[in-house]
């Protein structure tokens, strides 16, 4: 602490013990060398997640006219996130590459149905360009983030950080939820382009009337769609105050070294 009581930014200096620092051309020499029996290329996880992407493309195929089929291939996409992670905990086959891939597949994903909403929707088309911009923004700068403070996963939030992040990583119910419904809500606008029908809800309320059955679905994840940005928002804002942070730190670091030089 300094006289005034503030923390001073250069005992905040730490090595990143946490994460054993790997030359990049050994890492290349070792993914190159590794064997069928230690091959994280082909662990089970990942090897969902290239199913994932292959049911994405699927689902990209038959965007355009096929919903039906594009609407499986999506959701079972979407399911098998929460199918990867749980098989590498349980084959002890956890790893970086399928942490990456696991993350970059979903926001491709979701940003390929965006793009096509925006042409669906013209009129609302930079509402879709903003969330998608903020997606990939918010998680990416949380990632790097992530790396610079020496954590293992981006997942690993403590609520000292912030109990919003902490509790939305941290309970895999409620990341689930939350992931799920934002995710229901796009397929649900995607789908209300192609049905027209009403379900016969008028017996109940007028209002229900004319509603067909995507935008009876579309109606209560809207909800989760928002409180899913509000928390890209903080991951965003966290985030680049922990770049702050960490910039500052460093350079109340590189005056303490210069000023014993001198």
């Amino acid at each position: 602490m300094t006289k005034n009581g503030s923390a001073n930014p250069s005992r905040k200096m730490r090595r990143r013990g946490s994460i054993d620092v790997v030359d990049a051309k050994v890492a290349v020499d070792l993914a190159t060398a590794q064997t069928y029996s230690e091959n994280v290329f082909l662990f089970i996880p990942n090897i969902i997640g290239y199913t994932r992407i292959i049911l994405a493309g699927l689902s990209l195929h038959f965007m355009s006219y096929h919903p039906k089929y594009c609407t499986l291939a999506y959701v079972i996409s979407c399911l098998l996130d929460a199918v990867d992670g749980q098989a590498a905990r349980a084959l002890g086959q956890t790893s970086k590459f399928g942490a990456v891939l696991d993350m970059v597949t979903d926001r491709c994903t979701t940003s390929c149905l965006l793009c096509y909403l925006s042409s669906a929707y013209p009129n609302f088309a930079v509402v879709f360009q903003l969330l998608i911009s903020l997606d990939f923004a918010s998680h990416y700068m949380h990632m790097y983030s992530s790396l610079v403070t020496g954590s293992r996963s981006h997942k690993l939030v403590t609520s000292e950080v912030s109990r919003i992040l902490w509790y939305y990583y941290n309970d895999s119910r409620t990341l689930f939820f939350m992931c799920a419904g934002n995710e229901l809500f796009f397929v649900s606008l995607y789908l209300m382009k192609w049905v027209d029908t009403p379900i016969g809800l008028g017996v109940y309320s007028t209002w229900l009337a004319g509603l067909t059955w995507p935008e009876l679905v579309a109606i209560p994840s809207a909800f989760v769609c928002v409180g899913k940005n509000i928390i890209n928002l903080v991951q965003l804002w966290k985030a680049s105050k922990i770049l702050v942070g960490v910039d500052l730190a460093e350079r109340a670091h590189a005056r303490e070294v210069q000023a014993k030089k001198e």
